[in-house]
């Protein structure tokens, strides 16, 4: 399903072991397209991706707070944006890691990242404006009262 950085080497346990927590007996990380995730979309294998890491929540499904649906609605997709949007704590982004089994292959994340740059560097240069208009405003308006308070006064 998924690729490995190096092949699997070592006893049959070993594999196994290896295999459930993603990673290969040398400890690269395992890979998985979007085509190997999507499948993963069931009651009984629940897949997600969050910040282009794979995890396998079917264990979870039913010890989660807000709802199996939650996280059903999700499955066998990315589902960043819904983890932030929720404000996890810390606590259940660390309980997150022990359903890791991998991360997002780099050839479907190159298009999500090239967005993401491209939309970090648009909002630097709008942050930049966001500070500097209202200066140069506030500025302008101090020194234009100073100008009238002085014709005023010499009048």
């Amino acid at each position: 399903m998924g690729e490995d950085i190096h092949d699997n080497t070592g006893s049959g346990s070993a594999n196994a072991n290896n295999e459930k927590n993603g990673e290969s007996a040398e400890g690269g990380v395992k890979y998985y397209t979007l085509e190997d995730i999507r499948v993963h979309n069931m009651i009984n294998d629940t897949w997600l991706i969050i910040h282009d890491k794979i995890y396998d929540v079917t264990s979870f499904l039913e010890e989660h707070p807000g709802g199996e649906e939650v996280l059903l609605e999700q499955a066998g997709a990315d589902a960043t944006e819904s983890f932030e949007d929720v404000g996890h704590s810390t606590d259940a982004r660390e309980m997150l890691q022990q359903y890791y089994i991998g991360e997002l292959h780099m050839d479907d994340r190159k298009e999500e990242t090239k967005d993401a740059e491209a939309k970090n560097a648009g909002e630097s240069s709008s942050s930049w404006a966001m500070w500097l208009i209202p200066t140069v405003a506030a500025a302008a308006v101090g020194v234009l009262y100073r100008f009238f308070m002085f014709e005023h006064k010499s009048s």
